[in-house]
């Protein structure tokens, strides 16, 4: 019977479990770490300064410091130095909204993340140099919990995590389906085949994903 294990690092919504007063829906935040790759190489020296190439991609760093895709933005748009005329407002819509450009300077850009669902928009400064051929930065961004959000802070997570410690054999092969067709790049799942267990971090589910697993139990566990 595979055992579901469940490991409880600080969520990414740093929340009571207890649902929160309506007035009080307004203080909830999250707190995410967006990271800019840079690289720069040069090709061509008959000029000077040399022509370089430049590139910029942007991630996330999930609660351990990992590097997961930013897929929490629908679009990135790049505002460069005004030399650039036509290109130099450029739009993305796909992780890891990489930006390549070549050019002879060093300026400074403005970056604008929109947020998924109306998540609001984020701009950062960036600085693009020729001081190393790869360079990053993090930035940290801070937006108040969408609807998604409230969600968890609906549920009592230590609850859903001992109903289900509860499950019956059938029940847990279908929650450990259920994990793998809907997680996302930031879930943290290990499957021990030799143990016969199954790990998931609760807290890197998507919160649909919580939800639908909340009333699964629930129907599956009545007055339990």
């Amino acid at each position: 019977m595979p055992d579901v294990s469940l490991m409880t690092p600080s969520p990414s919504c740093v929340m009571s479990h207890i649902p929160p007063k309506a007035d009080t829906l307004q203080s909830l935040q999250v707190k995410r770490t967006v990271k800019f790759i840079t690289q720069q190489r040069i090709v061509d020296t008959s000029s000077d300064p040399p022509l370089r190439e430049w590139s910029i991609e942007i991630y996330l760093l999930n609660p351990h410091g990992e590097q997961t895709s930013a897929n929490i933005f629908e679009k990135v748009i790049y505002k460069l130095h005004e030399t650039f005329e036509a290109r130099q407002i450029q739009t993305f819509k796909r992780p890891p909204f990489k930006i390549k450009e070549n050019g002879w300077g060093e300026f400074d850009m403005l970056i604008t993340l929109t947020a998924v669902e109306k998540g609001g928009e984020f701009q950062i400064p960036h600085d693009l140099n020729f001081q190393q051929e790869k360079y990053e930065s993090k930035h940290q961004i801070v937006r108040e919990c969408e609807l998604t959000c409230i969600v968890r802070a609906q549920i009592d997570m230590d609850k859903l995590a001992e109903n289900l410690q509860r499950m019956s054999e059938d029940d847990l092969l279908l929650i450990v389906q259920m994990i793998h067709d809907k997680k996302t790049p930031e879930t943290m799942t290990k499957n021990d085949v030799d143990q016969g267990e199954f790990h998931v971090d609760l807290y890197t589910l998507p919160d649909s994903l919580i939800r639908e697993l909340w009333d699964f139990t629930v129907e599956r566990l009545p007055g339990r």
